[in-house]
This record gives C-alpha cells, structure tokens and sequence, in this order.
C-alpha cells in the first residue's frame, strides 16, 4: 500500500505533471510541423487538369503545359509513316476529361511519339529460296524486285541481294519500305539429271546411253583409234562427269568419254 501511496504522489506532483505537459505540447508541435511540411511539399489539395495531349505535334505543347505548371518526357518514339514526324501517341497519366485524375504541379506527362523513318536490319537469303527470301523481306516490311539469271547450280534461289544497285550484306540496317533487289538463279536447260554408267560400252552404245536423255550432251575421245574398226571396238574406260549413284548433273552437261580399243572390260587390256 506504501508503493501505491507513493507512485500516486509522484504522478500528481508538479514535477511530474510539468514535464508530462512538456512532452505532450512538444508531441503536438512536432506532428503540426510535420503535416504542415508535407502539405507544402506535396502540393497537398492542389488539383490540376491533364491536358488531352494525344494527335497533337511535340513542338506545339510546351506552352500548354508550361500554363498548367506540368512537364513532359518522351519515353518512346514509334514507327508510323501515316502520321507526321512528332505526333502525339500516347500519354501517361491519360486526360482528366478521360481519366477523372488530377495531378499536382510539376508532374511530368510521359509521351510516345510517332516518327516516319525507321531501320531495320538486312537477312541474309543468299542460298535462300525465292519463295522464303521474298516472306522474309515482307515480315521485316522491306519490299523486293525479281531479277533472274542463268545458273546450273542455284536453281530457284537467290544468287546475290541488293539495294541501290549496290550488294548488301547480312545486318546492314536499312530504312523500312526499302527495295531490295533479288537475284534468282534460273536453270533454263530444265532439270538437273543423274549421269548414266558408261563405263565398258562402247562409243556407239555410250552415245546412244546419253543422247536418251535430252538435256545431256556426248562427246567421245579414242586416243588410239587408227580407223573406224579400231572406233567400233573401243570400250569407255574413264568419263567425266563420273557416275555416282543418286548424284545430279545440270542440264546441257556434256559426257566425255575416253575409250581404247584395246580394252577389256572383262579383264585386261588385250
């Protein structure tokens, strides 16, 4: 009971009681102080309109916002060849007379732009088949001009790309809507065709053998060969190109043959 008496005592003292009002009346200042500093910072209870910025050119905005106290920052500049350089696409916070939304001075309004150039880069299609090349330059939004020229080896694909007459290689950057020229081999003599085994006929049946095939021309070569017997008895021992099982010549190659009429194809030479 003694304790008690006394903490009451101590509680109720002027001593105490002065120095609970101290803290208290300090506690008070402090927080008035604080929600007074950050009324002031925060532009607490200002409300400004957001201006309807999109489909306007950046040039023609500063004084509008200057007016209402706001800034702006432009975040992205998008390819777009319908509208003028600079116009206005977006804008982040959107207009208060879409949005509802209010925003204190000094705010800065973030702005997509349209611009009318863009680059991309050159593919390579070198190799490529026209079909494909020709889907790749649309994907990228390039466009393309056909050129062909003769090739036995690159039948229906591109030979050489190029823009502004000039070859372009692969990652070059080039503005959207560029031309690119293609050049397409074309094999005009058809098909290509697998070369016949010649080897032990003789010059006449090997002519024969070729001349079936009516991209293909035959030439014969007899070293030895004093007169016409020694030409019908020759047997081929070497051609060019060399037969090679599921291997394809162009059209319009020519066989040569080298034949000997002392060979043997059975077994050596007589």
């Amino acid at each position: 009971m003694e304790l008690v008496k006394k903490l009451r005592d101590f509680v109720w003292s002027k001593h105490f009681l002065k120095h609970l009002g101290l803290i208290i009346l300090t506690y008070f200042v402090v927080v008035s102080l604080v929600i007074f500093y950050l009324d002031s910072y925060t532009n607490h209870g200002q409300k400004i309109r957001v201006p309807n910025l999109v489909g306007k050119n950046i040039n023609g905005i500063k004084a509008t916002l200057e007016e209402n106290d706001l800034q702006y920052e432009i975040i992205e500049e998008k390819y777009d060849p319908k509208k003028p350089q600079g116009t206005i696409l977006e804008q982040d916070p959107i207009a208060t007379s879409f949005s509802s939304v209010f925003v204190k001075e000094g705010r800065i309004i973030r702005l997509r732009i349209s611009k009318k150039t863009d680059l991309v880069e050159m593919p390579s299609l070198l190799n490529k088949s026209e079909r494909f090349a020709i889907q790749v330059l649309k994907n990228r939004g390039l466009k393309y001009k056909l050129e062909y020229q003769t090739s036995n080896e690159a039948d229906g694909a591109v030979l050489y790309q190029k823009f502004k007459g000039q070859k372009i290689k692969e990652g070059q950057k080039i503005q959207i809507g560029s031309t690119i020229l293609l050049v397409i081999g074309r094999n005009e003599g058809g098909p290509p065709v697998q070369i016949p085994n010649l080897y032990g006929l003789t010059i006449s049946a090997a002519r024969d053998s070729v001349l079936r095939i009516s991209s293909l021309d035959f030439m014969a070569v007899c070293p030895n060969c004093q007169n016409s017997e020694d030409s019908l008895r020759a047997r081929i021992i070497t051609q060019s190109p060399e037969f090679i099982e599921g291997v394809l010549s162009p059209s319009g190659t020519t066989v040569t043959v080298t034949a000997d009429p002392n060979f043997d194809p059975d077994g050596d030479q007589r």
